[in-house]
């Protein structure tokens, strides 16, 4: 980290400002050659931390804009560095130029990622806080940008941290019993033993069973829309956008592809898919639409399973259901306006919810909505909680959770307690793991390569 990097901090195109960030023990100096500021007393060599000065940027000594530059001096910044922020009137040209001179000047260009990744390698962040960064600047949902926050706030390390506390006191009193079995060590309780394991196995699987749901509030779901042609699915999705998205009309067969549109239900982001009918053809356009559709609902985070409520259910009904059976699903009856001549006893088994409602009229929404949160698992989601927001984290609190299963196995079989120390230490390892302590450049670069340049 000896170079200074420089990036733009805003997203590109027009606007009223652009932030270009200097980060490194040259961006003072770097910042002089690009900066004047208007008061001439005022050096930018001498500017304070959490101060601002007005002045005009220069490349190749012309006035490029006017602006103001904000500092901050190490290790008081966002990347523990010295840290100065030009904001310059928005638009790629100006702020372009304003990159380059500062590159003429002795930056380089940052890469993805690379000031949040020397906020972590300077110890301003935790690794598991560092993910969540990027998980509050990609947030979609209310909720999951409060579950972001949750973690940059340091929840989920504060939470490991106590986990890892209690191994490390129980692997330092293992150790001792077993490497000085000649030295007066107190034998450890064996109920003391079990509740310590208890208690950190059940926080791991609290951890693991909270990520599905965690995940979905962070980046949404892929949602099929499926059945028959003309029970309603093209309906449904315009109701659903709040919009014509889709071409809606008596004649079967009008969806012939997959249509797709992004919708916020209930907090959550959902990718719909509206499919084509699913039915016995010959024209070879519509049969290709019928395999996408069945293709989407094999791949679908969630299933919105429709049915005409309206008319009697037919062979292809009772397939569809079958099909539906071993997924995330949700059977809506529509067209409850109308008189029901459906059997519902069509569905049951398949599905955990089954819910009426008539997209044409907008009636079942909130029962649909109520739903949706209740099979994805967020209907009592706190997104406050501490929370793995990736798969990595999610990888280590599996592997802590099998080395306390195997500590506890051991222990209850007798085995002794070096068995049981040998799986405390592969738990604890998890758990360091997971907090990123010690971490292979590997795991690093595999954890800032998702970022954005000037994060």
């Amino acid at each position: 980290m000896e170079t200074t990097i420089v990036a733009l901090a805003t997203p590109p195109g027009a606007g009223g400002i652009a932030v270009v960030r200097l980060s490194g023990a040259e961006s003072y100096r770097i910042a002089a050659q690009v900066f004047r500021p208007i008061n001439e007393s005022k050096k930018v060599m001498e500017a304070k931390g959490y101060t601002a000065l007005f002045g005009h940027f220069i490349a190749q000594d012309k006035i490029l804009d006017e602006g103001v530059a904000l500092f901050f001096r190490a290790p008081r910044s966002y990347t523990g560095e010295d840290v100065i922020e030009l904001s310059c009137h928005g638009g790629m040209v100006i702020a372009q130029a304003l990159i380059e001179a500062c590159i003429d000047a002795g930056a380089v260009p940052a890469g993805p990622g690379e000031y949040t990744k020397r906020a972590f390698l300077n110890g301003r962040l935790s690794l598991t806080q560092a993910e969540a960064v990027m998980d509050l600047i990609s947030a979609t949902g209310r909720q999951g940008a409060v579950l972001a926050e949750t973690a940059l706030d340091g929840a989920l390390a504060r939470k490991i941290e106590h986990y890892k506390q209690l191994l490390v006191e129980l692997a330092g009193h293992l150790a001792a019993w077993v490497d000085f079995p000649e030295e007066d060590v107190p034998e450890l309780q064996q109920d003391n033993l079990c509740q310590t394991l208890d208690e950190v196995l059940a926080g791991m699987q609290q951890l693991i069973d909270r990520y599905g749901a965690g995940a979905v509030l962070r980046q949404g779901v892929d949602v099929a829309i499926v059945g028959s042609p003309n029970v309603g699915k093209s309906t449904l999705l315009n109701l659903l956008a709040g919009f014509d998205r889709a071409i809606v009309t008596p004649i079967a067969g009008t969806t012939r592809d997959v249509v797709e549109q992004a919708v916020m239900l209930g907090g959550i982001r959902m990718n719909l898919f509206d499919t084509a009918g699913l039915r016995e053809t010959g024209d070879v356009v519509e049969a290709e639409g019928i395999r996408r559709s069945r293709r989407k609902l094999e791949e679908a985070g969630l299933v919105l399973a429709v049915f005409d409520g309206s008319c009697e259910s037919k062979q292809e009904d009772r397939e569809l259901a079958q099909a539906c059976a071993e997924k995330p699903a949700i059977a809506l009856v529509n067209k409850s306006d109308l008189e029901q001549k459906f059997d519902d006893t069509v569905l049951q088994g398949c599905f955990s919810k089954v819910v009426k409602i008539a997209a044409g009229q907008g009636e079942g929404m909130q029962e649909l909505e109520q739903a949706v949160q209740e099979v994805l698992g967020v209907a009592n989601f706190d997104p406050t909680a501490p929370c793995l927001v990736s798969q990595r984290q999610l990888a280590a609190a599996v592997a802590a959770r099998s080395a306390l299963k195997e500590a506890k196995n051991a222990q209850s079989a007798g085995f002794g307690l070096d068995a049981v120390s040998v799986c405390v230490d592969d738990a604890l390892a998890a758990l360091c793991e997971l907090v990123g302590e010690n971490p292979s450049e590997t795991v690093i670069e595999e954890v800032f390569s998702e970022f954005c340049v000037g994060k």
